[in-house]
């Protein structure tokens, strides 16, 4: 199948932030493996957001180029930036915070670093481990900030409704709810508002719009079972809306340095059965909404990552842009079927292979073939 221009990623990036010293460079490091975050012991030292790829954990896929047997396995990546540390007062420009705000911004979503392990060699900028006040500080900036953009745009729409233009009276509605909650101090995401309004205010890029993971930092340790300061974490993230995974930055950063098996056998050495990285990855995948469909061919096995609720058409583009306006049907076999199964041919003998039109919604997993017009 000829694919002489492939379409590019999809421009979604998750940004990683906390307090400076929780350890979001080492980590940032760890998942892309590129070891190119600076990382040090003191604040600031990240000052240009990194941005780098990690590769989703996909053992579906390695399954299905087993099956096949393809040449090659091209898994599916997530973009990682690894912006500066926060602190008191990053909202009115302390620490370099308005420009590491703005890198927030431009983030689909974010993961929020929290140091959940005690360590006297390692600074931390209010001189004690508190992730509940930790977790506080770094909200509390990033609702002052959303304040600040949703009052400047509030006064851009008062001339638009003077001027009686489309959608603005709405607009400044749906601004009013946010503004109300964000001066109770909870996020633009707890405010009650319908999916027109959602739309609406998406122009202006709220920071506490976004969807957020809490990743806890922990020493080796305790990557198993976590500790108190995991178990708050994990509360905090629930209360608001949120889910938590625990990582070790550290110990991540030297299993970098290890075979695929040396790693296996030392993750069952703490009580493991994935790395934090690999959970976070993937939590990062479900928390933007992703999903993966497969092709299988003798030269490669692939994943691709598409949004939940994509046509088939829709899905086919992230091949080919062509792919969608030319598409005509997809032969679909779910994943567990060709695996039961033993491959394509087989699925198909036993009934369960689908030819799928337009309207089609592709499902996670599924392993599909699309016929198009070239």
């Amino acid at each position: 199948m000829a694919r002489p221009r492939l379409v590019g990623r999809r421009g979604l990036q998750t940004g990683i932030v906390g307090l400076p010293n929780v350890g979001k460079s080492t980590l940032f490091n760890a998942l892309c493996g590129v070891g190119a975050a600076e990382s040090a012991n003191y604040p600031f030292c990240t000052i240009d957001p990194n941005v780098a790829k990690a590769r989703v954990p996909d053992v579906r896929l390695d399954k299905l180029a087993e099956i096949y047997p393809s040449e090659k396995t091209l898994p599916e990546f997530i973009e990682y930036v690894d912006i500066a540390g926060l602190v008191k007062g990053a909202s009115t420009g302390e620490g370099l915070g308005n420009k590491f705000l703005a890198n927030i911004r431009e983030t689909n979503a974010i993961v929020h670093m929290v140091r959940c392990f005690e360590d006297e060699d390692i600074t931390h900028v209010d001189g004690s481990v508190d992730p509940a006040r930790d977790i506080e500080t770094i909200n509390l900036e990033l609702c002052i900030a959303d304040i600040t953009q949703v009052e400047n745009r509030m006064k851009k729409l008062k001339k638009d409704i003077l001027g009686k233009v489309k959608g603005a009276q709405e607009e400044s509605d749906a601004l009013d709810k946010i503004l109300a909650a964000l001066e109770d101090g909870k996020s633009a995401r707890s405010a009650d508002l319908t999916e027109a309004e959602e739309e609406l205010v998406k122009k202006i890029c709220l920071i506490t719009m976004k969807k957020v993971l809490f990743a806890a930092n922990v020493a080796e340790e305790d990557l198993a079972e976590g500790n108190k300061y995991t178990e708050l974490v994990k509360r905090i993230a629930a209360e608001n809306g949120g889910g938590s995974v625990i990582v070790s930055a550290a110990m991540e950063a030297e299993m970098q340095e290890m075979g695929e098996d040396d790693k296996k056998e030392y993750l069952q050495e703490l009580g493991v059965d994935e790395s934090g990285c690999g959970k976070l990855i993937k939590e990062t995948y479900r928390l933007l909404g992703l999903r993966t469909y497969y092709t299988c061919g003798p030269k490669e096995a692939r994943a691709w990552t598409i949004r939940e609720g994509w046509l088939a058409p829709k899905a086919a583009s992230v091949i080919h842009t062509d792919f969608e306006a030319g598409f005509i049907k997809a032969a679909t076999i779910s994943y567990d079927d060709y695996v039961e199964l033993g491959g394509s041919e087989q699925a198909g003998k036993g009934g369960k292979l689908r030819i799928e039109g337009k309207t089609y919604v592709v499902q996670d997993g599924d392993v599909m073939e699309f016929r198009v017009n070239k």
